[in-house]
């Protein structure tokens, strides 16, 4: 009788310990992620903001003086942002001081109609088979919900499940990415739509504080759609890529992180985005934080052992010493390319880009999608990495196997990144494909300097300044 009730219970034991097994193994396989598609907004060409169009919306603010105009055409020199990069209407048309609801609605709706409907159309997947609807847009929060006026257009079904993030920054979309992994664990066979983009004509700053009006030079319109799925069946066939590793750090705690990037009113009660001298070092700071989990997950063995030991040697009295008497002493930085291909670096200005490549090591040829896609498009907020992503596409870069590391930067302050796995040769024509003849760019330089420069001219600014203002009006 025991050996029975003993034999019973390891066969129960055995069954339950088996079936857990199945169960992980089964719960491992829906939590896979697969992106099947992506598509990037290009605006209308009667939105460009050419060099003589920023001078004059720049001129068209008149709490500006000579001062606060010659700095705008300084930073817009050396902002690495080039003559095609597009606008939002409503700015163009000179409506920025009073925006209505309408029209900031209508410049979301393009951005939303043209990259969702592209990417459907692209991957064949009809609306009614999305299960998950995540929209983020940081400065513009309207009832009902921007998910709610996607699936009202496109009549996505009725049990959907829609997501609005809002107030993330430029590093949402990352967000948005890391909150559909979590969610496909909950669902299997899952079909999820991101859309990022962000409200710019509608929050444009008329004031004349520089922390805040930078980002008037920098900011453009853009964004995209991204169709993600945990279905291995749909991906096997379909996907263009995998998401191998998801990092999030938020430094909001930190007083001077929190406060580096933020929305608030100037002292004249204009509302803007206020960026501080102290942005680059939140940066660095969140962004070393979460590479400190990422590359252990992603580097191989040897290269995180070799990294160790120069740290050891470099720590030694001796070794320090040494190195004193050798210019420069031996770099102690990780070698990425050991288990990474290829870096989305967010194009949030040439600032952060050369920041971010000089603190990782990387070469021109690693930045140049970033590079690129700020002087094309701008500063696009959560949509960035995309467009940095595409110009590796359409310069067929990607090749099955690759490793894509993202990075994002954002408001509160936070560093996100993700890693991709390229699962088939990309060479898909994209949002680059009217404009890929010109680039990549020796220099990304402005012609504002060549039309502008006799501002620096101390006996011509003034008379030319009047001059311009009057023209203006």
């Amino acid at each position: 009788m025991e050996i029975t009730v003993l034999a019973a219970m390891y066969i129960f034991a055995v069954s339950y310990a088996m079936l857990s097994l199945v169960r992980g193994v089964l719960r491992r396989r829906s939590q896979c992620c697969y992106m099947l598609g992506y598509e990037c907004y290009k605006a209308p060409e009667d939105t460009k903001l050419s060099t003589d169009e920023c001078a004059r919306i720049i001129l068209r603010n008149k709490n500006l003086d000579l001062e606060d105009y010659r700095f705008l055409l300084k930073t817009m020199a050396r902002s690495g942002i080039g003559e095609d990069t597009y606008g939002p209407r409503l700015v163009l048309e000179g409506h920025e001081e009073t925006p209505t609801l309408s029209e900031a609605h209508r410049e979301l709706d393009e951005v939303f109609q043209q990259t969702v409907s592209k990417v459907l159309a692209s991957t064949g997947v009809a609306p009614s088979e999305i299960d998950i609807l995540i929209v983020n847009v940081s400065l513009f929060s309207p009832a009902p919900s921007l998910t709610s006026r996607i699936v009202n257009h496109f009549k996505l079904r009725d049990n959907i499940k829609t997501f609005n993030l809002a107030g993330m920054g430029c590093s949402a979309s990352l967000v948005a990415i890391h909150l559909v992994q979590e969610l496909f664990k909950t669902k299997d066979n899952a079909l999820a739509l991101v859309v990022s983009t962000e409200s710019m004509g509608s929050h444009w700053y008329c004031g004349k504080e520089k922390s805040m009006i930078i980002s008037n030079c920098l900011f453009r319109m853009g964004g995209c759609a991204v169709l993600l799925t945990n279905d291995r069946n749909r991906a096997k066939d379909g996907a263009i890529m995998k998401l191998s590793h998801s990092v999030r750090i938020h430094h909001g705690s930190h007083d001077e992180s929190y406060s580096c990037c933020i929305q608030e009113e100037d002292g004249q009660g204009h509302q803007g985005f206020r960026l501080t001298k102290y942005l680059v070092k939140a940066a660095g700071q969140a962004l070393e934080a979460n590479l400190r989990i990422l590359l252990p997950q992603v580097l191989p063995v040897r290269e995180l052992v070799r990294y160790k030991l120069a740290n050891a040697l470099a720590n030694n009295p001796l070794a320090k010493r040494k190195n004193r008497k050798v210019r420069g002493g031996p770099s102690l930085n990780l070698n990425l390319r050991s288990g990474i291909d290829h870096f989305c670096v967010h194009p949030g200005g040439k600032a952060v880009i050369d920041t971010v490549g000089k603190g990782l090591n990387l070469s021109d040829y690693d930045l140049e999608p970033s590079r690129m896609a700020l002087h094309r498009f701008g500063n696009t907020s959560a949509g960035g990495n995309w467009y940095v992503l595409a110009y590796m596409e359409a310069k067929k870069r990607l090749k099955r196997g690759d490793k894509v590391l993202m990075i994002s930067l954002g408001a509160g302050f936070k560093s996100n990144t993700c890693v991709w796995e390229v699962m088939r040769d990309l060479e898909r024509p994209n949002v680059w494909e009217d404009s890929l003849k010109n680039y990549p760019r020796v220099s990304a330089d402005t012609s504002f300097m060549d039309k502008f420069g006799w501002i620096y001219d101390e006996f011509l600014n003034f008379v030319r300044f009047d001059e311009v203002r009057r023209m203006v009006r």
